[in-house]
């Protein structure tokens, strides 16, 4: 799914300087000094654990690593040809002003690409998808990205080997630029970026909403690995080789804790 979501981002351009917002531990990474040297890449997330995975792989020495949020980029206007953001999006506070902020340090005639999950199809998948975190509507990316002021927008849909179905999974959209936008957008300010103070109400209720959202977000661990179970003992024939999806080996370990776990709760009920 990133490879082909990739391709969007038209990476291939000699000597263009990308950066990958919401970098994480660098698997979206990986994808794009595929096809781009890590000097010219730059990695910003917010966390500093997740961004420690990423610079300790071999494929990513050379990268710049900077931590930072999404909403409130680190960085000067104007200053990269490519904007990527993967599986980002769906923790941000405010999308809309993640994607202004995308618009905002592209320059001008660059692209920005974004690929995120779709609200689910399916009205028991979309209620527990939205205790967990955020699944936009593909309206809604469009919009944002019209709203920011990107043109010549291109899209594709990518979802997994093991989903049935005509439903769509998740999306790449990809923006322009306009040759003619050469507005420098003033610095953020301190106040700006101020976080807002919690009180005990607000705390409270922070930590329902993680608990509730943890234990929905775990519910998708056993649907998708029965999905690629259910995928191995199907033909793959029309598959080719390089393209057939697999577990590997932190999935398998999530499958047999899994039965594990099943098999100790039907003998505790027993």
């Amino acid at each position: 799914m990133r490879d082909k979501a990739l391709q969007l981002g038209q990476l291939e351009e000699t000597g263009i300087k990308v950066v990958d917002v919401g970098s994480g531990t660098g698997f979206n990474t990986e994808g794009i000094v595929k096809i781009v040297p890590p000097q010219q890449v730059t990695c910003v997330d917010q966390s500093p654990h997740q961004m420690s995975k990423a610079k300790a792989k071999p494929e990513l020495q050379g990268c710049t690593f900077l931590q930072g949020d999404a909403e409130n980029l680190p960085l000067p206007s104007n200053s990269f040809d490519r904007y990527v953001s993967a599986g980002s999006i769906e923790y941000w506070p405010d999308p809309a002003k993640g994607i202004r902020e995308a618009y905002r340090v592209v320059k001008p005639g660059g692209l920005a690409l974004m690929i995120g999950p779709l609200e689910p199809a399916n009205p028991v998948g979309r209620f527990i998808a939205e205790l967990w975190m955020l699944f936009p509507k593909e309206e809604e990316y469009w919009q944002w990205f019209r709203e920011a002021g990107f043109e010549d927008l291109q899209v594709c849909y990518v979802k997994p080997q093991w989903v049935d179905g005509k439903g769509k999974y998740g999306i790449a959209l990809a923006g322009r630029k306009p040759l003619t936008d050469t507005t420098e957008q003033p610095p953020v300010s301190a106040a700006q970026t101020e976080p807002e103070k919690m009180g005990p109400g607000r705390r409270l209720l922070m930590i329902f909403r993680v608990l509730i959202g943890s234990l929905a977000g775990f519910l998708f661990i056993p649907a998708a690995l029965l999905g690629y179970v259910r995928m191995a003992f199907t033909d793959q024939s029309h598959i080719p080789e390089t393209e057939r999806e697999r577990l590997n080996r932190h999935q398998i370990v999530a499958l047999l804790i899994t039965a594990v776990l099943i098999l100790l709760l039907i003998a505790l009920l027993r």
